[in-house]
């Protein structure tokens, strides 16, 4: 396993630490091996989910259920150290969590972009042993992303990642497939970012002239001081609303 998918599996590992209390609040014990809440009548009868925004120090703000806390830590890599935080919380048996990992520049500069996104989406299935349902490439304010869906035993899981500057953002929402989630797409979607830092180049990226990626899946100047895909087959147009940048 590289240095990424283990940075990855811890912080799977922190985001999914509210799977215990949806366990507790929805295990079967018959004919599924799922793990979230499939009791349809107990929550018809509870309120709609109500989002609200989470503006941590860290520079963003998302539309996330209740009040979560942060829980931040370091994990060492070569090269250096990485500061990660996660925000999670259980709402009616589903799982809402943005976590962010922040790189040394250096790591980031030394690998494309897909190498995070894609190591994000195996770490997530090789801790949760499901499968990728489907995937689709996106962006965030020019940022390149990832939107992904991963099958489980412990139920389904819709997730978005994007690496802006040297930090990774997560966004996870696991839930049983037989109840849904109804407010994940307003979660996955909500992701706006602060006077986000300029996204870093690998070296390889660029061309001779030191200016424009190369056309075979790099990253080029977006028009709005962001970056973009060098090409814009199966790029999402709905990756999240972004602030403008100051």
């Amino acid at each position: 396993m590289s240095s990424l998918s283990r940075l990855f599996a811890s912080l799977i590992t922190i985001s999914l630490i509210g799977v215990a209390c949806a366990t507790k609040e929805g295990a079967t014990t018959e004919g599924g091996s799922s793990t979230i809440q499939e009791e349809g009548s107990a929550t018809a009868a509870l309120p709609p989910v109500q989002l609200q925004k989470l503006s941590p120090p860290e520079g963003f703000s998302v539309m996330i259920p209740g009040e979560p806390q942060a829980q931040r830590g370091e994990v060492a890599i070569p090269g250096g150290k990485v500061q990660t935080a996660a925000w999670t919380t259980n709402s009616e048996g589903v799982l809402y969590s943005i976590s962010t990992a922040d790189y040394p520049e250096k790591t980031v500069a030394s690998n494309p972009a897909s190498a995070f996104l894609n190591e994000g989406r195996n770490g997530l299935v090789n801790q949760l042993k499901g499968t990728v349902k489907n995937e689709e490439d996106v962006t965030l304010q020019g940022y390149p992303g990832k939107a992904f869906t991963v099958a489980s035993d412990a139920g389904e899981v819709r997730a978005r990642n994007f690496l802006v500057g040297p930090r990774l953002y997560t966004l996870l929402v696991l839930y049983n497939p037989s109840i849904g989630a109804p407010m994940a797409d307003q979660f996955l979607t909500s992701l706006e970012l602060i006077n986000p830092p300029p996204a870093i180049m690998p070296p390889a990226a660029a061309t001779a002239d030191g200016g424009t990626p190369a056309a075979d899946g790099g990253m080029a100047p977006a028009a709005d001081g962001g970056m973009a895909p060098a090409t814009d087959a199966g790029m999402a147009t709905d990756a999240g609303t972004a602030a403008p940048r100051k």
